[in-house]
């Protein structure tokens, strides 16, 4: 049927408005689609263009040099050395099983060694290299050359070691690194530093490769790696090289160091030397010691054990771990706090006949007969209780206090030592606050003597020693600019003690050493140009109990070795012109006239001489012993094979 056309009219209507509204909507998706386009290909281009980048191009970390460290004379104590390790790249590897045999055969490894490599490549992705052996031979890496057509996916690599060539010398000093902890990865200030996410990673973990970590470690450099959809390295691009870490210079000298660590072998012991007049430590050594290589290699369980258990406890830095009472090594601090404050004259004498009753207690001297009438400086020399009974009653626990606080006792140093203690030097306030408890008599009495609440540790004897020989507030001191000392370095400041009080309490400490009558005579240095002034201490740890005694136990030498006295030994030299201060501290080695002093005198002869010594130094009777002894250590320490220039330079 022919449409009207008025229906042709309405229809007509109705498609065009059709139209305007299909095109108007069309016109909209256009215009949205365009206003996109343009937002992704002109405003936006860069952002996308980076994100695009980041797919394509990764930024790999590279690792910096650690920074060296020398001794005094340039020696290198702590260093890196190149070492190859075995990878395995699972992807390459096809049949990863047969490669692990073949290695585990080349290799000598052992079960536990291919369940840790198989673990760590079901943890990695099939093209991320995985460590088979660390740190392998020569002869292991010619022989994985050898076989390198029948081990797909194995590839050697050379990397950056620790390494510190003299072994446990500086062992406790210089510490060592290790992997990279949980608690390492807690950063106190924001993120930790991406280097220590590093596969096989270390950073320092003891004294000063712990406390100077961050300067030590340098800061990464930056690889760019253009890489696949899958991840893999297609190109290596720009290189944004490392900073290597600081180079750091310690006070102590290899040759001194290795000879104390030698004399103290089967001891435990620590041992100090240090420069009076600018507090450098010139040798600082606690035994036994260990090998940081071990940690840096990774050290077994059954090593790991054997120095965790050991009752020597070589792990421990005695040096400025130890706490120790002092015994007599502290009767210098209380003659000075006497003199000092005027309550006695160097003259006066004091009676002893053995014991004093002071408040309806007896105390003791160490000489059961008593010394008779001595003043100051007979009662230094032979080191008697009595007298410093006196000296305590006088002075008061204030004294004594004040005294020991000047010249360092009871203090922490700014050493880059791990686990230093304060020891402790006690006071009225101090019992108070950790007991609750009034200050008593008896209290100030056993203070006198170096017993009681007193504990010290080896380097803060030393530092009383060389204040006492310099007369100055001398620190102790093992970082040291690079290449010495720097220009204008300021000195010490003085004490504030008289010069005649000093003069006092040193010749008081010489004839310790030079008297005949002196505790430590026996230990005297023969050549008076480098004679020694010292001062002897023991430490009691137990007292022989009543059954002990009726059981016939009258010495302590009768006593476990844990249970017998600690022996201590101070001294500086030379007397007159003094440059030295050696502290010696033996764990339960009885008087420290027969086991501290013998070490002492070695180790100044050792520091004065720059080697070891004529014998001529000792005296005539001892002579033949001693040249015995000589003979022994020249075959046990390295030889002086020269210095070495610092320099900062990479090879």
């Amino acid at each position: 049927m022919r449409r009207s056309e008025r229906d042709i009219a309405r229809a007509s209507r109705v498609t065009t408005r059709r139209s305007l509204m299909l095109g108007g909507v069309m016109t909209s998706v256009v215009g949205v689609l365009g206003f996109r386009m343009w937002q992704l290909g002109v405003r936006d281009a860069e952002e996308y263009y980076l994100l695009a980048e980041e797919n394509r191009i990764n930024l790999r970390l590279v690792r910096p040099d650690r920074g060296r460290i020398f001794d005094r004379a340039g020696k290198i104590v702590a260093d890196n050395e190149h070492t190859y390790r075995i990878m395995l790249v699972k992807e390459e590897a096809r049949d990863v099983d047969d490669v692990l045999a073949k290695l585990q055969r080349l290799l000598g490894l052992t079960s536990e060694d291919i369940d840790r490599i198989r673990e760590q490549l079901d943890r990695v992705r099939g093209f991320v290299p995985v460590t088979v052996k660390d740190r392998v031979t020569w002869e292991e890496l010619s022989i994985i050359a050898l076989n390198t057509p029948a081990l797909p996916g194995v590839h050697p690599e050379m990397v950056l070691s620790r390494v510190y060539p003299f072994g446990p010398d500086f062992a406790h000093q210089v510490g060592y690194v290790g992997p990279v902890s949980d608690s390492d990865l807690t950063a106190k200030d924001g993120e930790p530093d991406p280097l220590l996410r590093s596969p096989d990673y270390q950073i320092g973990k003891t004294a000063l490769e712990r406390i100077h970590e961050r300067a030590l470690r340098g800061e990464p450099g930056a690889q760019r790696v253009e890489v696949n959809a899958g991840g893999r390295t297609m190109r290596e691009l720009a290189l944004d090289p490392p900073t290597p870490g600081s180079d750091m210079q310690i006070t102590l000298d290899h040759h001194l160091q290795n000879f104390m660590r030698v004399r103290l072998e089967g001891q435990s012991a620590a041992a100090i030397v240090m420069d009076v007049t600018n507090g450098d430590l010139l040798g600082c050594t606690s035994a036994p010691a260990f090998d940081p290589n071990l940690f840096v290699r990774g050290i077994s369980s059954k090593d790991y054990s054997g120095l965790r258990d050991s009752e020597f406890r070589p792990l421990a830095d005695k040096t400025v771990q130890g706490a120790y009472p002092p015994g007599s090594t502290i009767k210098m601090s209380n003659a000075l706090a006497a003199l000092e404050s005027g309550v006695m004259d160097p003259a006066e004498t004091v009676t002893c006949n053995g014991y004093v009753e002071i408040s309806g207690r007896r105390f003791h001297c160490w000489k059961s007969g008593g010394h008779g009438r001595v003043d100051m400086v007979g009662a230094l020399r032979q080191s008697c209780d009595v007298y410093f009974y006196e000296v305590a009653q006088r002075i008061g626990i204030d004294g004594i206090f004040a005294m020991n606080d000047r010249l360092g006792l009871g203090q922490k140093y700014d050493l880059p030592l791990s686990g230093m203690v304060h020891g402790n030097n006690p006071s009225r306030a101090w019992k108070q606050e950790r007991y609750g408890q009034d200050w008593l008599i008896g209290d100030t009495i056993n203070a006198s003597i170096g017993q009681g609440f007193t504990l010290t540790s080896p380097i803060q004897l030393a530092t009383m020693t060389a204040r006492l020989a310099s007369g100055t507030e001398v620190l102790p001191r093992l970082v040291r600019p690079l290449g010495g000392a720097s220009p204008g370095e300021p000195a010490p400041a003085s004490l504030g003690l008289s010069a005649e009080a000093l003069a006092i309490v040193r010749q008081g400490m010489f004839e310790v050493s030079n008297h005949e009558r002196g505790t430590a005579y026996a230990s005297r240095i023969a050549d008076v140009t480098k004679a020694m002034a010292g001062k002897t201490g023991t430490s009691q740890v137990f007292s022989i109990t009543a059954a002990e005694r009726a059981a016939g136990v009258r010495s302590q030498d009768e006593l476990p070795w844990n249970r017998r006295d600690h022996g201590l030994f101070v001294a500086f030299a030379p007397f007159d012109a003094p440059r030295y201060a050696v502290t010696v501290v033996v764990e339960h080695g009885g008087g420290g006239s027969t086991a501290a002093a013998p070490i002492a005198r070695d180790i100044m002869l050792f520091a004065q001489h720059g080697g070891l010594p004529p014998e001529d130094a000792y005296p005539t009777a001892q002579r033949a012993r001693i040249r015995e002894d000589l003979a022994q250590l020249s075959e046990r320490i390295l030889p002086p094979d020269g210095v070495t220039p610092i320099t900062v330079s990479r090879t």
